[in-house]
């Protein structure tokens, strides 16, 4: 048996290495920014293409995408704001009324079949300044009695903003539905009607 004191000798001695932690490589590196229109979460894959741009207005809703984001598309998830500046510059920049057109890559990851083809025909045919009713859209994507699916896709959409799904009303003009809210909705609309 070793005695209290050579052990309590051993232990003075001993210097172990101090090393900071480090972290490999995210699949998905994501940020929380707060905007002019609402708290948005951004993230985007290990290729840089962005996957989210969605409303986050509490930490339950930070959770539930994460989450979401995590069964989709890889558990590996870690918050890296750094990565993200390019796109919150962007953002900036559309939600002063500076640019017209986000310039980056996407990835519709965390869409379904159906909603891919709702929000890709969105980002074709409804620019800046533009709006499209709900049967509007379900006529472009060939499916002309299909206005509350493709309001339902609308809703689901995971790059908010950047695929403009804040352009598409009722079918009288009408301020329906939004994730980010119809305040939200309205800051968009009048921002694009003013230039």
């Amino acid at each position: 048996m070793t005695s209290p004191t050579s052990l309590e000798q051993r232990l003075q001695s001993w210097s172990p290495a101090v090393v900071a932690p480090t972290f490999g490589a995210a699949d998905v590196a994501y940020a929380v920014t707060d905007t002019a229109v609402g708290r948005i979460l951004l993230a985007r894959n290990d290729s840089g293409a962005l996957i989210a741009s969605r409303f986050v207005p509490d930490d339950a809703a930070e959770d539930a995408l994460l989450e979401r984001i995590g069964r989709r598309v890889s558990p590996r998830i870690l918050r890296r704001p750094g990565d993200l500046d390019p796109v919150r510059r962007q953002l900036d920049e559309v939600l002063a009324g500076r640019r017209h057109t986000f310039e980056l890559a996407t990835d519709l990851a965390l869409a379904t079949p159906f909603q891919r083809t709702v929000l890709t025909t969105l980002g074709r045919t409804v620019g800046w300044g533009a709006r499209a009713s709900y049967g509007d859209l379900a006529g472009r994507i060939g499916k002309p009695s299909a206005a509350r699916a493709v309001g339902s896709a609308l809703g689901a959409n995971p790059l908010c903003i950047v695929l403009p799904c804040h352009r598409v009303v009722g079918a009288h003009g009408a301020l329906t539905g939004y994730a980010g809210g119809t305040a939200a909705k309205r800051y968009l609309l009048d921002l694009e009607a003013a230039g």
